[in-house]
């Protein structure tokens, strides 16, 4: 899908297994940057490298012009064909030096943070060439001259980073921007709400390209974020008032919280339970809305 003429976004679907015979759809999307050579956010999961390299040759393009790859973060729907497409390329990868352990050691990653189908998402690790940190400015050699400014947003993870090309205003937010009514994923319940309150701040946004929603322009850039302001809101003072109640349990909290969100009974698995413990951090915490 072309976004803007240097701009494409490649949607990838997969499923995660999370019970015997069930399994999760999800998607997630990998953006290219077209210049004189072509920048890749993000690189989906293991075996998108043929998603991605049949849309390149679909616009007249060559996958070997892919010099670089920005990863947002370490997680799996978002390293795992970079490998592959490092080997076919030799691009180089840049991401936060807070994501360079899980992303250079993935049996480290699926130790700390076990996911559901860890192996068969990730097809191997990579070595990180460039660490950023918030305020970097990456030389994308896109069509239209742009420079793109790096915007450190932790929450979802520690190291997780949004990127605003700065040409046609368009804000890449990894998964820093959760889905009303999706299914929320975050470490530190505080941090999320701070960042989506940054990005918010950016003036003039064009484009919203967020890895798990789809792709947003004009007014529904800043709809999107309003919202899911208002669904970090509902989960903090869903868990708080659980917790008032005297649901101590994690797992119970956790599946109390899903019921009342309208989520899925079978996703509250050890993830989804540590994203809505870590509301009750948020206690006494003022103006954090």
């Amino acid at each position: 899908m072309q976004i803007t003429p240097s701009i494409h976004a490649i949607r990838h679907s997969f499923r995660i297994p999370i019970a015997p015979g069930v399994a999760l759809d999800r998607f997630v999307y990998s953006f290219l940057i077209y210049g004189d050579t072509i920048t890749l956010i993000d690189a989906g999961v293991a075996g998108c490298e043929n998603d991605i390299f049949t849309y390149i040759r679909s616009t007249c393009r060559d996958p070997s012009e892919i010099a670089l790859i920005v990863l947002t973060h370490a997680h799996p729907d978002h390293i795992g064909s970079a490998q592959a497409i490092q080997q076919a390329t030799r691009c180089s990868i840049a991401a936060h030096h807070a994501e360079r352990a899980w992303i250079e050691d993935i049996d480290l990653q699926n130790r700390e943070r076990p996911v559901p189908g860890f192996a068969a998402l990730v097809g191997g690790p990579v070595q990180v060439d460039h660490e950023l940190v918030d305020g970097d400015i990456i030389e994308t050699d896109e069509v239209l001259g742009g420079e793109m400014l790096v915007f450190h947003t932790p929450g979802h993870s520690k190291g997780s980073i949004s990127l605003f090309l700065q040409s046609s205003r368009s804000l890449f937010s990894g998964d820093a921007i959760p889905v009303a009514g999706d299914l929320p994923v975050y470490d530190d319940a505080a941090t999320s709400v701070q960042s989506v309150k940054m990005l918010r701040g950016i003036a003039d946004i064009r484009f919203l390209l967020s890895s798990w929603d789809h792709p947003r322009r004009g007014n529904a850039v800043y709809y999107q974020m309003d919202m899911a302001l208002e669904y970090l809101r509902k989960i903090q003072m869903t868990v708080l008032a659980l917790s008032d109640e005297g649901v101590t349990d994690p797992v119970e909290l956790a599946k109390k919280t899903a019921s009342a969100l309208g989520l899925p009974s079978e996703a509250v698995n050890p993830l989804l339970t540590r994203t809505l413990v870590s509301n009750l951090q948020t206690r006494g915490l003022k103006n954090l809305f």
